[in-house]
């Protein structure tokens, strides 16, 4: 019998039953139809933001998948830089964080490229700038030539949660997938093409290390193709950093099935779903903060209440803990508080901020937001 889908004789093929997607797989349309008519209304400003906000958390999510954790404020810089945004005074990202956001920018703002052996390889190259992963040394662009299992657990009680297929045969198996990649865009739904370029990928895992890491940007390479944008506006790797065992239950029964990834559909479905409604919630703070410096294009300030109200903007409505007080304008302005009360003071007056309930010697404020949007 054989133990896992790669051994069954119709592999590549899998299948699904379409009428328990039917359902699912409309309602998600739904979701992502009504996101997109959302973005459509933001200016190219307000896009490149909201972009590079997905495109950050993707970076750090998708990192700690594999149990790293990136220097945020480096991969900041370098999305910044990438997309021509300003980032004085930001620090620098080392050169594995930036190949990371390269490979992130390059697959989907680029989507419309062909996916070849040689960009796969390039990709691999920006992941791993010093052919190490960690202290092991490993073959950088280039396919495994070794075999590769997934295991938990300590030594003597290993458990063994999935063998990839052999090494000899994955100049085939990778030439099989780019064709597959190809043709499906015209044949699959673009939802469905997105979650088995994922599973086909991670199945093979025809590289040493970063398999999650490509499996990842080939979804949101597809689903650029889907959304024919190449500006992402959330973060699948996001969710599936939240849902990672649930993720990693899924994929292991897939992949130990017999072909049929019906469940499998429905996972990504749900989880694409999901990361949807939470960028919308980020994406209701950036149309906030627009709409609140167009109703004060004419308020005059200077650039210590600017940044202020600005950091109080990003947090969101409620979102900045314990309200902002004069000491916290201090910290922020490396001014002093004299300066910091009459600052504080004249923006309420100006009405950009009004008092929290509470009062007294540490008075705090907050934003005074318009109404929200959408």
């Amino acid at each position: 019998m054989p133990q896992y889908v790669w051994q069954h004789r119709h592999w590549p093929q899998l299948t699904w039953d379409s009428d328990t997607l039917l359902q699912p797989l409309a309602h998600v349309r739904k979701i992502q139809g009504r996101f997109l008519g959302t973005i459509a209304s933001l200016d190219v400003d307000e896009g490149l933001r909201a972009s590079a906000l997905a495109v950050e958390e993707d970076a750090m999510q998708t990192a700690a998948i594999e149990g790293e954790t990136l220097d945020r404020e480096g991969v900041r810089s370098s999305i910044a830089l990438h997309l021509g945004l300003p980032y004085t005074g930001l620090r620098p990202a080392d050169r594995a964080v930036d190949g990371l956001v390269q490979v992130l920018l390059d697959a989907t703002r680029n989507y419309d490229d062909p996916l070849t052996e040689e960009r796969l390889f390039g990709w691999h190259a920006a992941l791993f700038p010093t052919a190490h992963s960690g202290l092991q040394r490993i073959r950088v662009s280039a396919w495994r030539n070794t075999p590769m299992a997934v295991v938990s657990g300590p030594f003597g009680k290993q458990r063994v949660h999935y063998e990839a297929p052999p090494a000899d045969g994955l100049p085939e198996d990778m030439r099989q997938f780019l064709t597959w990649w190809t043709t499906s865009r015209n044949t699959l739904d673009g939802i469905i093409r997105a979650a088995l370029a994922h599973l086909h990928f991670i199945t093979l895992h025809p590289f040493d290390d970063g398999n999650g890491r490509l499996a990842r940007s080939l979804a949101d390479m597809a689903l650029a193709q889907d959304e024919k944008t190449g500006m992402r506006f959330y973060s699948l790797s996001a969710q599936i950093m939240k849902e990672r065992h649930t993720y990693y239950d899924i994929l292991e029964r897939t992949q130990k099935g017999n072909g049929d990834c019906t469940e499998w559909l429905i996972w990504f479905f749900g989880s694409l779903e999901r990361a949807i409604e939470t960028t919308g919630e980020v994406l209701n703070t950036i149309l906030l903060k627009a709409k609140f410096w167009k109703c004060h294009t004419e308020v005059i300030l200077n650039e210590r209440q600017k940044k202020v109200l600005n950091r109080l903007l990003d947090a969101g409505p409620g979102k900045f803990e314990g309200g902002l007080t004069t000491k916290k304008y201090m910290r922020m302005t490396k001014t002093s508080r004299s300066t910091a009360w009459r600052e504080i003071d004249d923006m309420l007056h100006k009405g950009l901020l009004e008092a929290l309930p509470g009062g007294g010697r540490s008075t705090a404020y907050a934003v005074v937001w318009g109404t929200s949007v959408g």
